[in-house]
């Protein structure tokens, strides 16, 4: 509910300027960078039980204290704890994921997580936004109340794990005892990364192409990312279902990542209109459908229940780091060249994100063959 609306906040409420803006949201995403790490660490150590009852209560209540800050400095003090804390949650949520499914329906666990993520951003982001209209503060508070809301049912509904871990007997190809020294996997991280530059201008620089070059109204652009999450809603489950198991996680994430990228070059390829953007926004959903879940997938195949938050950590570092990088690397090509320049970019930068990933499945398949 803050995120969305943070920079609006700041510039419109705190009157700061755009940079000043610009710099708390880049300390929220180093936050974010420290956060995965950190929390990978912990729950690894602690378990993911209370790492996730600890940072949604720190979480709340630092939701809560950073609407009451005033001063520049404080903000920027408290944006980043907030990150760092906030942050930690994902690594121990998606360790959680994995604990309480099986293997044979672990990608179907992580879609209806991520579901619930979609719907999560609909609906704060319609409810922030209707908040925001009457004061910016009732964002702190709800976002704040709603984390601590979460913290109070998951110590209530969820009972802490014991041996669990145990109960799954789950084959590990090439696991290595530490994420960081897991050079295959670290090549994953690295074409991550990639991929998640180019899908973030999804969310950021698009919209404003959408308008700037476009022409586009207020209206049909809210329409084409609403089509998105509509889309995941009553597709994702049902595709991934039907195709769990029958390829490797490797290959449908390259397929996956290889429609992200044509639907990028498809602003080039052809002129501009209501039907291209639409077209363009249904293969981009089927490439995020074809290759997040399976992502996700991919990294626990990798890891073992003694280690599984080094390698949630290190999934959450790739995409706040491109959260970071993405959006501020296609403003600098949008601003000082076009968006032509910027679609080319996105899309070759996507394509050898995608070739990278085949490279991966080649080298797994050499592998098993031997």
């Amino acid at each position: 509910m803050v995120v969305p609306f943070l920079t609006l906040y700041l510039t419109e409420y705190h009157h700061f300027s755009i940079a000043q803006a610009g710099l708390v949201m880049g300390l929220f995403g180093a936050g974010a960078i420290a956060g995965g790490f950190i929390g990978g660490k912990l729950t690894d150590r602690y378990g993911f039980y209370p790492i996730q009852l600890i940072t949604l209560s720190g979480g709340g209540v630092f939701f809560i204290l950073l609407g009451l800050m005033k001063s520049y400095t404080l903000i920027c003090v408290f944006t980043f704890l907030l990150s760092v804390v906030n942050e930690s949650f994902r690594p121990a949520n998606a360790t959680a994921v994995a604990h309480y499914s099986a293997p044979e329906n672990r990608t179907r666990s992580y879609s209806l997580n991520r579901l619930a993520i979609n719907l999560g951003w609909a609906v704060g982001g319609g409810l922030g936004g209707f908040l925001a209209s009457i004061n910016y503060h009732l964002l702190f508070w709800v976002d704040g109340l709603t984390n601590l809301c979460a913290a109070v049912l998951l110590w209530r509904l969820m009972s802490r794990p014991g041996s669990r871990a145990a109960t799954h007997k789950e084959s590990h190809d090439e696991v290595s005892n530490s994420a960081y020294r897991d050079k295959f996997y670290l090549m994953f991280i690295f074409f991550v990364m990639l991929f998640a530059m180019c899908f973030f201008q999804l969310f950021t620089n698009l919209p404003v192409y959408y308008k700037q070059d476009l022409f586009f109204s207020e209206r049909f652009i809210g329409f084409l990312m609403a089509l998105n999450g509509i889309i995941i809603a009553f597709v994702e489950m049902i595709l991934v279902y039907r195709l769990e198991g029958r390829r490797s996680n490797l290959a449908y994430i390259s397929i996956g990542v290889t429609l992200c990228s044509l639907s990028f070059l498809l602003y080039n390829f052809f002129e501009g209109g209501h039907l291209l953007a639409t077209m363009a926004m249904i293969v981009v959903t089927i490439g995020e459908i074809l290759s997040m879940p399976f992502m996700n997938s991919f990294w626990i195949s990798r890891s073992s229940a003694n280690n599984r938050g080094q390698y949630a950590g290190l999934y959450t570092i790739a995409w706040a780091t491109a959260q970071v990088l993405g959006p501020i690397l296609g403003s600098q090509i949008a601003q000082r060249f076009n968006f032509t320049i910027l679609w080319w970019s996105v899309g070759i930068l996507c394509v050898m994100a995608a070739f990278g990933f085949a490279y991966m499945r080649n080298m797994q398949l050499k592998v098993q063959r031997r």
